[in-house]
Formats: structure tokens, sequence, C-alpha cells
């Protein structure tokens, strides 16, 4: 992240704590789907100074009704591609990502200046070929939720690892939550935000090794499910990936149904010669310093050093931080900050979530090919699970 970036997330933080509401009012339209807005993507922007949800669209009536009471707004519909009546200045769009693509495209033309988008991003390339150029075609800016990006504490970590604290960087290991939706689908809902900061952290990926399993044994064209829309084509219940960075450091990223522990597991350990720094997706702290060598058995036990938006050991200087990141606060701060400033896309834009949708591909075009080691950017757009 570079010095401006950082100050307009520090901003975002700022902003969100700051009692005086700006004149300028962001009608926000949220889109859901039978009651699903993904994680409070309707009641978020009750929390965002500056902003007023003024319509919701449904197609379930009962639960569009819900909704429309639980945000006391009056203005619902049953069709999304009517949202355009309600004017809106953003867009924020909850349900699961097979409807991702069809919704952007229909906000990028309502005349809305933002998005605000559930992630993961959305099923193949191709559709995230479509949603950027959409964006781009309307002059709307786009940030996905990865709402761990816009963590203050972020920046702080990279310029650690830079500085050499843990020595030199010798491999990243992620891991999902592992819990009954290990294996593929876990690499889609909750590797993405792992991956998505592996790539912040130390650079983009150049080649993928991948293996996918079911059971104990290699998935097969017979294990391929094809019906989960939400997904397109999905398989296995175990992923072991290699991702091999820009930057010469191996990315691995693993998840096995039912392995452990989902709250100890879910994060990234970025391991050096001297040391490690774990991150812990969604926690607070979000990431602690173990000075050492990872490989070298100690006497004493080793200690886990919180790092806070200061630094190494020194208390958090941003109030509320966890409160102020898990309810996107910063996100949709940083967005409207965006549209303002034309210079700039959202910390986790369109092109942050391609990459992301990319690195997933890339993992299951290896298994197909029998574990190939496939390269950057890929030869194909499409799910590789789609036509084996």
């Amino acid at each position: 992240m570079n010095r401006r970036h950082f100050m307009a997330a520090a901003s975002s933080l700022a902003l969100a704590t700051h009692a005086d509401e700006p004149a300028r009012k962001w009608r926000v339209v949220v889109l859901g789907n039978k009651g699903s807005y993904g994680h409070s993507l309707d009641t978020m922007w009750l929390k965002v100074p500056g902003t007023e949800i003024v319509a919701a669209a449904d197609p379930d009536a009962t639960k569009r009704e819900a909704t429309l009471k639980e945000l006391n707004i009056t203005q619902g519909f049953a069709d999304y591609h009517e949202i355009a009546k309600a004017k809106p200045d953003l867009v924020a769009i909850g349900p699961a990502m097979g409807l991702h693509r069809d919704m952007v495209l229909v906000a990028a033309a309502s005349g809305a200046l933002g998005i605000y988008l559930e992630k993961p991003f959305c099923r193949t390339l191709a559709e995230a070929d479509e949603i950027i150029a959409a964006c781009e075609k309307h002059g709307v800016k786009l940030a996905l939720a990865h709402r761990n990006r816009w963590h203050p504490t972020l920046p702080v970590v990279k310029r650690l690892v830079q500085e050499g604290v843990i020595g030199r960087l010798l491999e990243l290991r992620g891991r999902g939550k592992e819990d009954k939706r290990g294996g593929m689908e876990d690499l889609w809902v909750l590797g993405s935000h792992v991956l998505n900061l592996g790539v912040f952290l130390t650079g983009k990926p150049m080649a993928c090794s991948a293996e996918i399993m079911q059971d104990g044994k290699p998935v097969r064209p017979a294990d391929v499910i094809r019906t989960k829309v939400d997904f397109g084509p999905i398989a296995g219940n175990e992923v072991h990936a290699r991702f091999d960075l820009e930057s010469g450091v191996p990315f691995y990223f693993d998840s096995i149904k039912e392995a452990g522990d989902p709250k100890v597991g879910f994060g990234l350990q970025l391991i050096g010669t001297k040391g490690i720094i774990d991150i812990r997706v969604d926690q607070t702290p979000l990431a602690h310093l173990c000075v050492g060598s990872p490989f070298q058995p100690m006497k004493e036990a080793r200690t886990w050093v919180p790092i806070s938006a200061a630094g190494v050991g020194e208390a958090e200087p941003v109030a509320d931080i966890g409160r102020q990141v898990m309810s996107h606060a910063t996100g949709a701060l940083d967005l409207i900050a965006c549209i303002e400033d034309k210079n700039r896309q959202p910390l986790c834009s369109g092109a942050d979530g391609r990459l992301t949708v990319e690195m997933i591909t890339a993992v299951m075009a290896s298994h197909v090919r029998q574990g190939e080691r496939v390269s950057f950017p890929l030869d194909t757009q499409e799910n590789p699970l789609a036509s084996w």
C-alpha cells in the first residue's frame, strides 16, 4: 500500500467515528435475495455517516417487507432491474456470487456512482471481465467486501516484512476454516480472503500447481457437482495448492474438510528465517509477531506479540478498530472517498477480485491437467471443471 492509500484507509476509520455527519447524503439501494444480504450489507449503511438507505430489492415479498421494516424505509422492488427508479448513488449487493454478474451489470447502468459487492467476486474470469467492463463503461467505482483488506494493521505488517523483522521471507501458508465446507467451497468462500491478503502483502502470482481430493482420492470428472448455481461446477473436500509469486516466495493454501477448529486455522502465516507473522482473518488483534527461527526448538516459550496499527507491541491507536472494520464502515467510506477522488480505485477493487478468481480458477485448471504447473495469465476464461 502506498502512503496515499494508507492515509485514505486511516481517514475512513476517522470518519466512521466522527460525530458530525457531512451535508451530502449518499442514496443507497440494497439488493438481496430471499432475505440474504451477505454479511449485513443491508444494515451496514445504518452505521456509515453521510449515507441513507432509500430502497431495497428482494423477489421474496415476505422477506422484502421484513427488510423494509428493519431498515425503516418504504420503497421496495421485487425486481432489482427497477432500482434506477430509486436514483441510487450507491448500490450494495449482498446475495451469493451466482447473482453477482447480473446484479452488477444492472447496478452499473442504474446511474449509481459506486457498488459495494459481497465476496467472492464472481464465478468465472469471463464474468469478472464483464463486471469490470460495465463499471468502466458507466464510470462506476466497485469495492469488494473483503473487509480485512481495509484494516490499518495490514500496511504495518507489510512494512515489517519489507524491513526484515522476520528475516528473509521463505513462504506463506494459508488455510480456510476447514469446517464442513472444507475443500473447494472453503477456497471460494473463505480462502478468497486469504488469497487476497497474501497477494497484497507479497506480490502477484506467476504460476500455480494444485491437487483437489475427494475423501482422500484425487477428484475425477464423476465427482464434479454441476448443479450449484452459486459456485458453478465444483468438487472436492480437500485442496492443496501452491502459488509461485512474482516476489519469488511460494504461497501455499490448504483446506481439508473438518480438519480442526475453524476459529483457529482461518488465516495466513508469513514464515521467515527469524520469525513468523500470523494473521487471523476477522479477529482482533488482526496480527501477531513471534520472533525466532521457526525451525529451531527452544527451551523458553515463544511469545506472540500483537501488532497494532501503531506497530509491534504498541497500544492500538484506532478506537474500536475491530467493529469499524468488521461492520464494513471502512470499506464503505473508502468507496465514497474514491468516488470523490477520481484518480484512485478502492483498496479492494474489481481488479483485485478478478485476480482472486484467477487464482481459484488456476487451482482447478492445474488439477484437471493432472497437477501441471499453470502460468498466469490463464489460458481459460471459464471454470475448468465445466468441460472436464
